[in-house]
């Protein structure tokens, strides 16, 4: 296909700057002279900006980490796509279904801070991390490192391959309230030995929004000769970063959660040099050696959910990466600061401004997880997720930038009635 075809057929599925995301330009021009910190207090701006959402009123939901409300532009952009690829059938599968995923893999790698040629797109975190946990060419007796604080998922597939292979799993335990990153990255170096083949870290923890210092730990685990998988699942389009900077070997993510993808994509970061390290999880036809597109044939899959990347990029840049940050930073900061020194409530998250941002994780004494849970949303009308095991006892709590500190006040009254009782 020539590029005046494939530009062609990229206008024809939608792929360029949206209406709505010009009129958003126009909302943010009006702010530009604000500094993100300042803006992300401001609920006028961010009533615009929630306004762009369609959000159930039933509860008032604090569970957005496990997939985030798509915009309704985001949404009728992927209604567009699949009425665009079913028009086009076969034809379109057969023809630039490739081109397509590859330019939109193109547009991650520079939001990511990599070369193209180092990511490639998925389903979700699982898939990438597990795709690597499960290539590694293991054998008897290496030792992988992690912390019982990790997705389940991953540990998991962790579990099968010292099953199969005969890997040693060894298993840390991250402090809810580290004195400092040294701390951590001791805590990882002091499980490596002269067996350990791969160390897993999350870039922030699921169940406690705890950031780690993913760099020092790669530059301390690459002193030895071990080599670094990130689970980025909640970092990225949450927190402002360079995959470059983190210098990891391989690194996966999912695009549902933080951009505002439609369900069905993520992406697997591999450093360059690394690809012939991972066999495929399942076989592609013979391709070039040190090609990323050999770990990532998964057969016939929904193809529109990848087009609609480009619109939640557009989106998410137009916000800004600052601006986000800052405002997600400040609604959980909003209420968390306002229980950690009430006698009854624990706060599972590190006080640090750096160590956390949009995530949170609270418990109130006497209350099991679950029952908490379920007195919110049965009581209070607020949706959370309850977490209970390794070392966290609590509901995560998750706002986004459409929550209201309105929404919050609510939630911190229940907490303190509940706390009180």
């Amino acid at each position: 296909m020539d590029k005046r075809t494939f530009l062609k057929n990229l206008t024809f599925m939608g792929l360029g700057v949206s209406p709505t995301v010009s009129a958003m330009e126009s909302l943010l021009s009006k702010v530009e002279h604000i500094h993100p910190a300042e803006l992300a207090k401001d609920e006028d701006f961010w009533a615009k900006i929630r306004a762009g959402y369609k959000l159930k009123p039933d509860y008032i939901n604090l569970e957005n980490g496990y997939y985030c409300f798509l915009p309704q532009e985001t949404l009728e952009t992927l209604i567009g796509h699949v009425r665009k690829v079913n028009y086009q059938g076969s034809y379109y599968m057969r023809t630039v279904q490739w081109d397509n995923k590859k330019a939109m893999a193109a547009k991650l790698a520079e939001l990511a801070g990599c070369s193209k040629e180092e990511l490639v797109i998925t389903r979700n975190t699982t898939e990438s991390l597990d795709l690597v946990i499960s290539g590694m060419h293991w054998k008897e007796g290496d030792e992988a490192v992690m912390a019982e604080q990790d997705y389940g998922a991953m540990l998991n597939q962790f579990k099968l391959v010292a099953k199969r292979y005969g890997v040693v799993n060894k298993i840390v335990s991250v402090p809810n309230h580290p004195k400092s990153d040294e701390e951590i990255v001791e805590l990882y170096a002091n499980a490596i030995t002269d067996k350990t083949k791969l160390l897993m870290v999350c870039h922030m923890i699921n169940i406690t929004g705890h950031i780690l210092p993913v760099r020092k730990i790669c530059d301390m685990a690459h002193a030895k000769g071990v080599q670094v998988m990130v689970d980025g699942a909640h970092a990225f389009a949450h927190i402002n970063y360079s995959i470059a900077d983190l210098d990891c070997d391989y690194y996966g993510t999912s695009l549902h959660k933080w951009l505002g993808v439609p369900l069905g994509a993520g992406f697997l970061y591999v450093k360059k040099g690394n690809v012939n390290k991972v066999w495929p999880l399942l076989a592609e036809g013979e391709g070039e050696e040190q090609d990323i597109y050999q770990l990532n044939h998964i057969g016939t899959h929904p193809v529109y959910t990848d087009l609609a990347i480009a619109n939640s990029i557009d989106i998410y840049l137009k916000i800004g990466r600052e601006r986000k940050e800052e405002r997600l930073r400040y609604l959980q900061r909003y209420w968390s600061d306002q229980v950690r020194k009430v006698p009854g409530i624990v706060v599972n998250t590190p006080i640090d401004a750096h160590r956390s941002c949009g995530i949170a994780n609270v418990g109130v004494e006497g209350m099991k997880p679950h029952d908490l849970a379920d007195t919110l949303l049965k009581k209070y009308k607020i949706y959370t997720v309850a977490i209970d095991g390794a070392n966290v006892h609590g509901c995560r709590i998750t706002p986004n930038i459409y929550t209201t500190t309105k929404e919050l006040d609510v939630f911190v009254g229940a907490l303190k009635e509940m706390a009180n009782a």
